[in-house]
């Protein structure tokens, strides 16, 4: 009965929101048309009709959003029990991608990485690696009623997420003198270009941007560049070019409008991800995405903890629940992500409930609150 009743409630709820506004179903459209290559391989966790999905607070502020997140999806009523994860240590690690693993899919906050400690390494970065997700998408797009320098921002940098700069492999020759090294394989700047590819033909996207600095890099960053190259052949009908990266990070700050789709590798990635997504109106405001082959992650766009927020209230939730809202489309509960999406496109666009990095002056309690009030509104 449970299960039957689960199956009547969510189509009703597709039936209250036939009304979405166009807009709104169309912002964060790329969790829902997410590459059915990427998607072939998954296999989900899931008891009479309910999801189970991991948990992994993060450090900062995220067990405080890992919250508010739970709180409004138990408020629009969509079929996800967590598994929830400290991300502590080596064991706590391995308990975590065992999780992962069986479950198929995770929400994720940032880890903190030790920068003093020589011998640390990031185990946001370890856990990509173990399960092979090698694309990180991060949509940048600017909502209404945010004020910001620039206006129509639309691009979406897809990052390859596996190796590059990442890696970890760094050595100390003699006294002083450090060797860091930079891995580029054929194999996986082919995957990430078709994905990237693959990605503007299923979301009606116009262009796609390699990014590079084969200039200086010519063996390296040359292989991602004649790879990206020899991709683009097999697309007749996305237009190709490529950048330099620092011309790209110029270009991006003055006539960001040029960009649709940008793919790239590891550290570039990262660093163009992020003046994105301050393009369009800070940390608090974007999600991402970790996808492989077998499991997806979802978690903020900006890999911040935050710590200067911790316990003040302030901290904006939108990006988690976006983040949220994409694993939800990730799973084909369309209808849930379109409640919670546009409940939040509507709280920052009456200008209401707005925290203080988006020109207003509430809490974060009192923009989760004004989203509840959104979704009850339209149930």
């Amino acid at each position: 009965m449970t299960f039957i009743w689960k199956q009547i409630h969510s189509w009703q709820l597709g039936l209250k929101y036939k009304g979405l506004d166009w807009r709104v179903s169309q912002f964060y459209q790329i969790g829902c048309r997410l590459l059915s290559t990427s998607k072939r391989n998954c296999t989900f966790s899931q008891y009479g009709g309910r999801y189970t999905v991991t948990l992994i607070p993060g450090d900062g502020i995220g067990p405080e959003m890992a919250r508010h997140v739970k709180t409004v999806l138990h408020k629009c009523g969509a079929p996800i029990d967590f598994e929830d994860i400290d991300i502590k240590d080596k064991s706590s690690t391995e308990a975590a991608i065992i999780s992962l693993k069986r479950n198929g899919i995770g929400l994720k906050g940032t880890i903190t990485t030790d920068i003093s400690n020589p011998q640390s390494q990031s185990i946001n970065a370890q856990i990509r690696r173990k399960l092979d997700l090698y694309s990180n998408i991060v949509p940048c797009k600017l909502l209404p009623g945010v004020h910001t320098r620039h206006n129509h921002v639309d691009l979406v940098v897809i990052r390859e997420n596996t190796e590059g700069e990442y890696g970890s492999l760094e050595h100390e020759n003699v006294d002083g003198v450090v060797e860091s090294l930079k891995i580029i394989t054929e194999v996986k700047s082919r995957r990430i270009a078709k994905f990237a590819f693959d990605y503007a033909i299923q979301n009606n996207r116009r262009k796609v941007t390699a990014i590079h600095k084969a200039n200086i890099m010519k063996l390296a960053d040359g292989l991602f560049l004649e790879t990206c190259r020899d991709v683009s052949k097999e697309y007749k009908n996305i237009e190709f070019e490529s950048m330099i990266i620092d011309n790209c990070c110029m270009q991006m700050v003055t006539n960001p409008q040029q960009f649709d789709v940008m793919v790239m590798p590891n550290l570039y990635g990262n660093i163009v991800s992020h003046i994105g997504i301050g393009l369009v109106g800070g940390i608090g405001l974007v999600p991402g995405k970790n996808i492989g082959d077998k499991y997806a992650i979802f978690e903020s766009g900006a890999r911040n903890i935050g710590s200067d927020l911790v316990g003040l209230n302030r901290a904006n939730p939108c990006g988690f629940l976006f983040a949220s809202a994409l694993m939800l489309r990730h799973l084909n509960l369309n209808n849930y992500a379109d409640a919670i999406e546009r409940a939040i496109w509507t709280t920052i666009k009456n200008g209401k409930s707005r925290t203080p990095d988006i020109q207003g002056d509430s809490t974060t309690a009192e923009l989760i609150d004004a989203v509840i009030r959104e979704i009850d509104v339209n149930a």
